[in-house]
């Protein structure tokens, strides 16, 4: 889907359905960003926790997407 069929998709009513699942994910990027900015300058304790961190915010992100799934 290019960027123009997403503009014109209109956004379904579940979008934020899972409240948790966005924070979640909206914590990840973060996270992800700020270890893209920072990474180089950070010290292998601070890299060793972001991983354990980004692990961690992944099987929150699993269990708040696919709970109540069969």
């Amino acid at each position: 889907m290019t960027r123009g069929e997403r503009d014109t998709v209109p956004p379904g009513p579940e979008r934020r359905a899972n409240v948790t699942l966005r924070e979640l994910l909206d914590e990840m990027i973060e996270l992800a960003r700020h270890v893209s900015r920072n990474g180089r300058g950070m010290s292998a304790d601070e890299l060793t926790y972001a991983r354990e961190r980004m692990q961690w915010l992944a099987d929150e992100i699993w269990d708040a997407a696919t709970k109540g799934l069969s």
